[in-house]
């Protein structure tokens, strides 16, 4: 969508040759003659820009004061001033309070063009600055190699392009959010907004003053105070986090929004357009709510247009020491910290566990050692150094059980105790894949397998159990 401009000038002929000029340019434009006119265009729907003329005859307000109630109310929109022979230093202290230039009338078109663009050009920057700086701590790319992983990134190369409706569905903490950025990253809104509502986190009573804005009396305090996420996510993504949460009759509203791209703010009466892509997500298993009453159909399927699943980390094990070392060197460089590195032994005990606060839970585990252990003479994190909750939960005893009475054990059964718990703990640690396993620890995955049938250590497709050898 083209950047909509608002000309104001109380001059018609003005604003029918910057109409045309703009419009060739291949703008969007509209016209207001006078104060009340500028306030109704604004609060109808934000411009891109605004061209302002300093002096407006017949108008409540001149150029300068709805300047200074625009820079209040919306000051991220770039505002050029035309002023006219003798008004120059009224110009010069219209820029000391928020205009981004001003053309002095007449005006050349190609000097117009070049401060037009110059303009949208700055915003369009400080926007960037303002969502990387929100973004600091946030990735935007799927760490890992494992098949399922591979499978997601190419899903997300596949559909990023286009503008369908996605809904994605994962445990907690398993970078649901971090699948949206990558979406819209690699999409043609990239340099557009990126806007993220939790609906969890929301208080019903305000979602949809946060979804919709707000629109008040035409009191000039209260005139057009909020902007709701629709309309700040114009050209380009809105991330609707825990879709599921939504109150019934908002989902309603939502419906009639994805369907036909406009709304009206609470409270208010006019219609505002937008272009959005929505991104939607949920932890919850949307056909449930659906047969519970708590979610709506049609809301369901014009959301999961394209649907995509982001897995557990316990399933894909495999991509645990990336992540590690990701995390490790993100957070280590953020902080100022020597970076560290985990031993084999901690390794293993990290892939074995299950981690059911999944990619969230193993970040900040990482962050946890880093702050618990920042001396630098100690490089590398052991297995000693990890949580006591995560050594208690995770299934390795490759050393034997302190309550068995080894020293009574004849050796064939000492040994066979421990490579029963060892080859269980080396299985589970890699997922139930035998053939990693088999790699790993040095066998042919034939012989992996008759050992694992020997010793009792069996699987149920995953994860792997461990059964008490009869003999």
């Amino acid at each position: 969508m083209s950047n909509d401009i608002l000309i104001v000038d109380d001059e018609s002929d003005i604003r029918t040759v910057l109409c045309g000029i703009l419009e060739d340019e291949g703008y969007s434009t509209r016209e207001a003659a006078t104060s009340e006119q500028t306030l109704k265009e604004i609060n109808g729907r934000l411009p891109s820009l605004v061209i302002l003329d300093i002096w407006l005859r017949e108008s409540e307000l001149d150029g300068v004061e709805i300047l200074k109630w625009l820079k209040e109310k919306h000051p991220s929109v770039p505002v050029i001033m035309i002023s006219g022979h003798g008004n120059i230093e009224t110009a010069v202290n219209s820029i000391k309070a928020g205009a981004y230039d001003f053309i002095e009338k007449p005006f050349q078109a190609d000097k117009l063009i070049l401060l037009v663009q110059r303009a949208l050009e700055a915003e369009g920057l400080r926007q960037e600055n303002l969502e990387l700086k929100k973004r600091i701590g946030v990735n935007d790319r799927l760490i890992g190699e494992s098949q399922l992983i591979s499978q997601l990134n190419a899903a997300i190369n596949k559909v990023a392009p286009g503008n369908s409706r996605i809904l994605i569905t994962g445990p907690p903490g398993s970078g649901k959010e971090v699948v949206s950025r990558a979406i819209h990253a690699k999409s043609g809104r990239i340099n557009r907004p990126f806007i993220v509502l939790n609906c969890a986190n929301m208080n019903p009573d305000r979602l949809e003053i946060e979804l919709f804005g707000i629109n008040h009396t035409t009191d000039s305090s209260t005139f057009g105070s909020k902007v709701g996420v629709f309309e700040r996510a114009h050209t380009g993504t809105l991330f609707l986090d825990e879709i599921s949460d939504m109150p019934l009759e908002t989902q309603g509203k939502i419906v009639r929004v994805l369907q036909e791209q406009k709304f009206i703010r609470v409270g208010g009466d006019k219609e505002v357009h937008v272009n959005v892509r929505v991104i939607s997500s949920t932890n919850k298993n949307l056909q449930e709510e659906i047969a519970e009453g708590r979610f709506r159909e049609d809301l369901f399927y014009r959301l999961s247009v394209v649907p995509m699943q982001v897995p557990a980390l316990n399933q894909r094990r495999e991509d645990i020491p990336i992540l590690t070392s990701f995390f490790l060197h993100e957070i280590a460089k953020a902080s100022g910290m020597p970076i560290k590195c985990f031993s084999d032994e901690a390794m293993a005990l990290l892939q074995a566990y299950n981690w059911p606060g999944n990619v969230r839970q193993l970040k900040n585990l990482v962050d946890w050692i880093l702050i618990m252990y920042p001396d630098s003479t100690m490089a590398t994190v052991t297995a000693e150094m990890l949580p006591p909750e995560l050594k208690a939960a995770t299934p390795v005893h490759v050393k034997l059980a302190k309550n068995m009475d080894v020293l009574a054990m004849p050796l064939r059964k000492a040994r066979e105790h421990f490579e029963r718990e060892y080859l269980f703990a080396q299985v589970n640690r890699f997922g139930g894949n035998i053939s990693q396993t088999a790699s790993f620890i040095g066998m042919e995955r034939s012989a992996l397998h008759r050992k694992l049938k020997t010793l009792g250590v069996y699987q149920e497709e995953r994860p792997v159990k461990l059964v008490e050898n009869s003999k």
